[in-house]
């Protein structure tokens, strides 16, 4: 059982147990002072849960964010002065600086209710990033972008519902700029590489997108149109292999170099475990992938059986690997993201890379799912991205982060707003709460779509991880 699904499963344990207790205090309230009490208790009580309680978070506000950030990193000190930040010591700053402050938060009673944030301006365009409620305990707000007003001595920043207390420091990361190189984005799914790095391949000097799986399962939408589960999965199967080869056009990727390998969604793991055994699709009666790569320009070493295994996958990358020649891998990093097809795709490309001929001067993760926070990153759509939860001080961690202008944003959003498996409208419940929400805890909807991935990916920043570099 991984990590998540731990977490999710004591989650699930301790509201049961919350629930129960809540039953039999409504009953006792029913019996010792009127019948009617319990329904208004009731009500009141799911109100309130959907408003401010209903948030995955599997760790206490209070909790510190643990980092180590990677030897080569620079830390200065800082100082907190009429509300400005001001550097306590002499740094040259060209500004694509990945720039990090480390900062201790403590809310107050709203924050307990309103989402904590810390509001930073300048000339620039300002910035809000929120963080927990009820937050008490060193956060890392992310500056990158901000490096002019910071030497200037011009950035204010504020706590908003929240109070910034002790000495702030800044930890400056220097990388050589990925857009100029040839960039691979590896993708487990259609629309993973548009979720984490949109920006950074819409600019690249050279993109590839690899996507690994059709992502063919979970096609009750389908079904509602009055197709059979297997054809259903395969409509939407077939819909993800045109968005993952057809949705990087509008980022300027040539055709040729978006490539679909139709393996099975949430296969991966079985494929890993057994290399050389193909794992038909769970959902589309498929044994095939060759049914999801009708839209490729390339052809792969696999296209001669269409088995779905490891061995295969493993062979299609290095393949895709030799063709391209990228300088710059982009692939999710297990570190952080817990998704099992996520982990595979990071592992069959390390897999891949063993004994190439060549190999890239730099690998770059991302995470699109976190193990402790399904919030993250929290806040509105365009803010600031900081850096989510992280309690495990033996990982050693050094970010990279790309800035995204307004304009960038919102080709962002209209990429993903292509992607069909973020077109269907949320579950009614969730509907509700997240209205409540607006209502009560002062959470404002995306501007550009009512997915969540709207909210949590169009920001003016890109989040990234330094994994090698030469």
């Amino acid at each position: 059982m991984s990590r998540k699904q731990q977490l999710l499963k004591r989650h699930r344990r301790n509201k049961r147990m919350v629930l129960l207790i809540g039953a039999l205090a409504l009953i006792a309230c029913g019996v010792l002072v009127a019948w009617w009490l319990p329904l208004i208790l009731a009500v009141l009580l799911w109100v309130a849960h959907e408003a401010w309680f209903a948030d995955h978070l599997f760790y206490s506000p209070k909790d510190d964010y643990q980092y180590r950030f990677a030897p080569d990193s620079q830390q200065l000190a800082l100082s907190l002065e009429g509300g400005r930040l001001v550097l306590q010591e002499t740094v040259e700053l060209v500004g694509d600086e990945t720039l990090i402050v480390q900062v201790q938060l403590k809310s107050n009673w709203l924050g307990r209710f309103l989402d904590p944030a810390v509001e930073l301006s300048a000339s620039e365009q300002p910035d809000r990033q929120a963080f927990e409620r009820g937050v008490a305990g060193t956060r890392y707000l992310n500056l990158t972008g901000s490096a002019q007003a910071l030497l200037g001595g011009e950035l204010r920043l504020r706590g908003c519902h929240c109070r910034v207390i002790g000495r702030p420091v800044l930890w400056v990361f220097r990388q050589p700029d990925a857009a100029g190189q040839r960039v691979m984005v590896i993708a487990p799914h259609a629309d993973d590489a548009e979720l984490a790095a949109f920006g950074l391949y819409g600019q690249a000097h050279e993109s590839w997108i690899v996507t690994l799986t059709a992502g063919e399962i979970e096609a009750e939408r389908y079904q509602q149109m009055g197709l059979p589960k297997a054809e259903a999965a395969q409509l939407k199967g077939r819909l993800r292999a045109w968005d993952s080869i057809a949705v990087p056009r509008w980022a300027g990727v040539p055709e040729a170099q978006c490539v679909q390998l139709g393996y099975f969604c949430l296969q991966l793991p079985a494929m890993r475990a057994t290399p050389d055994q193909p794992q038909p699709s769970r959902e589309a009666q498929l044994d095939d992938t060759r049914v999801f790569r009708q839209f490729n320009s390339l052809a792969l070493p696999s296209d001669v059986d269409g088995a779905p295994t490891w061995n295969n996958l493993i062979a299609d990358l290095r393949a895709l690997l030799l063709k391209a020649r990228p300088e710059v891998i982009v692939m999710p990093t297990p570190v952080l993201d817990p998704h099992p097809d996520h982990i595979c795709a990071h592992e069959a490309v390390v897999q891949a890379l063993h004994g190439l001929a060549w190999q890239p001067s730099t690998l770059l993760g991302y995470a699109n799912h976190l193990h402790d926070n399904d919030r993250w990153p929290m806040g509105d759509a365009g803010a600031g991205v900081a850096l989510p939860p992280q309690f495990d001080h033996a990982q050693v961690l050094k970010p990279y982060c790309r800035l995204l202008s307004l304009s960038q944003q919102r080709d962002k959003a209209m990429a993903l707003g292509m992607m069909h498996d973020l077109q269907p409208r949320a579950p009614f419940k969730r509907r509700v709460r997240r209205l409540l929400q607006q209502w009560l805890a002062g959470r404002g909807p995306s501007p550009y779509g009512e997915n969540e991935f709207f909210r949590k990916a169009v920001r003016r920043h890109e989040l990234l991880w330094v994994l090698k570099q030469d």
